[in-house]
């Protein structure tokens, strides 16, 4: 570091020693109290120069920027203004020694003088520095050349005109503020500008420097999360291939380009477009050159269609138009022998006042705020109070920093204060446009303080598009119930696809997926909500319902009448032949089984699952395992009494036919224990059948415990389905068999007919199908087993006598002899 100081003081001193063009001081160089040192690029450097020789450029042999000398009265006008006040700086005078800086490589020597006293920067340890702040330069790319020797003193740098990001760091440039707003502020209001006109497909032209190169990276930042897609970007060179530049923009469909550039490059951009016959376009001017005064009066700039630009907002300054009107009255020659440093030469005589008034204003207003910040900083350090300073103070460039970070004063109805990245707190930018006249008219504002504000007047907006927004995108947006499929690598190229039922598009939330809807919602094909489905059950109130509750109680009644009957008459041949005591068994487990029926109605719960199967499950399988035994038992007795006479004789010594049944009924017992404390069935909504209903049910079947239970019921009805056909050519007046096998037969019918219908049918009259299968089961037992035989014993008394069935036996048995 301290090489590359002494370099540049080197250099510093042996330009000090080559003789300069001479200029009045009254231009650049004003005596006062306190000096400001200023940077405009009066002259612009064209193209690349070539250093052959150690020498710093002579900008007066530059091209002449008229709107920088503009910006340069301002900072004399704002030094004058400020002195003239009687309450700022009261007896204390600012002078100012301004250069023109019109390159950002060959411009050093005025540097150094800035930051030198004597041609020395340092005395001792101590650094040394003429001024006591700086006012620019311009471009971001130019202040980050000669910053730091800046920052290295602490000598505050005003800067009004360099927006890019990097100069908020401050651990790289501490003593760096500014009084132009940073890109990020004028990137975000031009998203805004798109967002409000919905314009999502665009184009971002930037230069090779700095600022633009920072505002690229901005947009791109700012843009994720919306639907704006940057479709192309170009580098604008003095060398651009403009007719590739535009061919490839309209191959691609764009319909609103950004330029973001420094002017020089955006001068024969747009004259380009002119050239190549660019049109109906939407043009975003960045603050660069939203303002400018000569594109606006080219012929055929309206050709190209609709320019629209972000600017600083315009602040008129009143005493400026006098100022610049009397400041070129003034002869400037009496002083022309007098020898002054380098890059202090304008040949700006024969300007013409009106012509400096009319040029570009963006950046007047940052300059004017910037040197009344360093003048209130310094009221603040000398503690000035009503007419006048203290003189005793010793004021040093790092004093004026420390103030110049906690201002906060009016001016021109502006409210003036730094953040702590020493940008502007508040933003204020206006939306204008290029009015066929060749103005900038205004016709938007965003304001930040004191509250973030964003307005446009389309009225004032006259389009290209025959008075219509135009419209700039990849793919036209999809209809209400699509989802956007992207295509390719923007988000903003896609194709619709509809949102099949069950799902729904909400565009504000995902516009490339369909949502799904909750379980207890539905929707039809292309929808942008769902509805609530209908819960759906049987309840108690359903006619079928109460008919089906009714035939159980109606079945529960007969069971216990004929329970009476029987036990009256249980002594007879006919109760003893269905089973004696047996039919008791059945006839209450019959009417337990009939319990499970009204669980089949209402709203189901946990309770209402468990009743709905486990009383039929448990108590028809002692139902079943009593006709399996009573067919064994009547096949034994005349057929296998005979063939088989151990055999016999043993199952009527240990009572086999109880063992069997105790053994089923206890096995069912215990397998429906194992799946009910496996997990016990409960409600569930059954949504897949019918979309638009919530069909309320309960599981069955999930464990393997009721997968057996079932079996176990179907293995005892095949049982005794064989023994009953064993049985078929019995007596015809004693056949048990046939009765049981008739029995049999109706209950596989029904589940085979309930089955069928549960596969077909899915609705919540499945229940009501269900509960009938179960009443059906238990009826086909009661009425074709037990109801013959009632009426055996009521009306065919004779047929119920020891002699009646001894004959039927003694017959059946002569026709087998024979």
């Amino acid at each position: 570091m301290k090489h590359f100081l002494a370099s540049l003081c080197l250099l510093g001193s042996l330009l000090l020693a080559v003789p300069q063009c001479t200029l009045p001081a009254s231009e650049f160089h004003l005596q006062g109290d306190y000096l400001l040192g200023g940077l405009f690029d009066v002259h612009h450097a064209i193209g690349s120069i070539v250093h052959v020789r150690p020498e710093a450029i002579d900008c007066s042999s530059q091209r002449f920027t008229l709107p920088s000398y503009r910006m340069f009265q301002v900072m004399r006008f704002s030094i004058e203004e400020i002195n003239n006040s009687t309450s700022l700086l009261p007896n204390v005078s600012l002078g100012y020694e301004i250069f023109d800086h019109c390159s950002d490589t060959l411009n050093f020597p005025g540097v150094l003088k800035l930051v030198s006293v004597n041609g020395s920067i340092r005395e001792g340890n101590k650094y040394m520095s003429k001024v006591m702040a700086v006012i620019g330069p311009f471009g971001s790319t130019e202040t980050l050349t000669v910053a730091p020797l800046f920052m290295m003193n602490l000598i505050p740098m005003v800067n009004y005109g360099s927006a890019s990001s990097v100069f908020s760091e401050k651990q790289r440039f501490p003593s760096f503020l500014r009084t132009v707003h940073p890109n990020k502020d004028i990137i975000q209001v031009i998203v805004h500008l798109m967002q409000h006109f919905n314009w999502r497909w665009v184009a971002f032209l930037k230069s090779s420097d700095a600022y633009s190169t920072d505002g690229l990276e901005l947009f791109k930042k700012q843009i994720k999360g919306t639907k704006i897609c940057l479709a192309y970007t170009e580098e604008l060179q003095h060398d651009t291939n403009y007719s590739r530049m535009y061919k490839e923009i309209e191959a691609q469909k764009i319909s609103t380009i950004i330029v973001f550039s420094l002017k020089k490059y955006v001068e024969p951009a747009i004259q380009s477009a002119i050239q190549f016959h660019v049109t109906n376009k939407v043009w975003i001017a960045g603050d660069t050159w939203s303002l400018n005064k000569n594109l606006p009066k080219l012929k055929g700039i309206q050709n190209i269609g609709t320019i629209l630009g972000v600017s600083e907002t315009v602040v008129v300054m009143p005493g400026l138009r006098d100022f610049i009107y009397s400041s070129k009255d003034q002869k400037h020659c009496e002083n022309a022998g007098q020898e002054k440093f380098c890059n202090q030469v304008c040949n700006c005589s024969s300007l013409n006042p009106d012509e400096v008034i009319a040029e570009n204003p963006s950046y007047s207003f940052p300059i004017y705020s910037a040197a009344y910040a360093i003048a209130h900083a310094i009221h603040k350090v000398l503690q000035c109070g009503v007419g006048k300073c203290r003189n005793n103070i010793t004021v040093y460039p790092y004093m004026v920093l420390e103030e110049l970070k906690k201002s906060n004063f009016t001016l021109l109805n502006r409210v003036i204060q730094f953040d702590e990245n020493g940008d502007p707190k508040y933003a204020s930018y206006s939306i204008v446009y290029w009015n066929r006249t060749g103005d900038a008219e205004e016709v938007g504002l965003y304001e930040s303080h004191p509250s973030v504000y964003f307005s446009i007047n389309n009225t004032k907006i006259h389009w290209h598009t025959n008075g219509k927004v135009p419209i700039s995108e990849c793919s036209p947006e999809c209809d209400a119930g699509y989802k956007k499929e992207q295509d390719g690598i923007h988000k903003c190229c896609f194709h619709c696809e509809i949102c099949l039922n069950g799902t729904y598009e909400n565009r504000t939330e995902d516009a490339y997926h369909c949502i799904r809807c909750q379980e207890t919602e539905w929707s039809v094909d292309g929808s942008t909500s769902c509805t609530p489905r209908s819960v759906e059950y049987v309840p108690f109130t359903d006619g079928v319902a109460i008919l089906i509750m009714v035939a159980t109680c109606a079945l529960v009644g007969l069971s216990l009448a004929m329970a009476v009957l029987f036990a009256t008459n249980y002594s007879t041949p006919v109760v003893k032949s269905a089973g004696g005591s047996m039919c008791f068994l059945i006839l209450g487990c019959l009417s337990v089984c009939s319990l499970s029926v009204f669980f089949y109605f209402g709203k189901p719960t946990g309770t209402y699952c468990i009743l709905r199967y486990l009383p039929f499950l448990l108590f028809y399988t002692p139902c079943l395992a009593c006709f399996v035994v009573r067919s064994f038992q009547i096949v034994c007795i005349f057929k296998m009494a005979a063939k088989f006479p151990k055999l016999h004789s043993w199952w009527m010594k240990y009572n086999g036919q109880w063992v069997v049944i105790a053994v089923a009924f206890f096995t069912q017992a215990l397998l429906l224990t194992i799946e009910y404390a496996s997990g016990p069935h409960k409600p569930y909504n059954e949504t897949f059948w019918y979309p638009d209903k919530i069909i309320i049910g309960c599981e069955i079947g999930k464990f393997k415990a009721f997968t057996i239970s079932v079996l176990l019921l179907g293995s005892l009805c095949f049982l005794c389905f064989v023994f009953s056909y064993m049985g078929k050519d019995l007596p015809k007046n004693y056949n048990e068999a046939k009765a049981i096998t008739f029995c049999l037969f109706l209950l596989i019918l029904t589940w085979v007919i309930f089955a069928t219908e549960y596969i077909m049918y899915h609705g919540k009259y499945i229940q009501t199908l269900n509960a009938l299968a179960v009443l059906s089961s238990l009826y086909s037992v009661l009425l074709w087993y037990f109801l013959p035989k009632c009426y055996i014993i009521i009306f065919q008394p004779h047929k119920n006598t020891q002699q009646y069935f001894q004959g039927l036996i003694q017959s059946y048995t002569q026709n087998i002899s024979k």
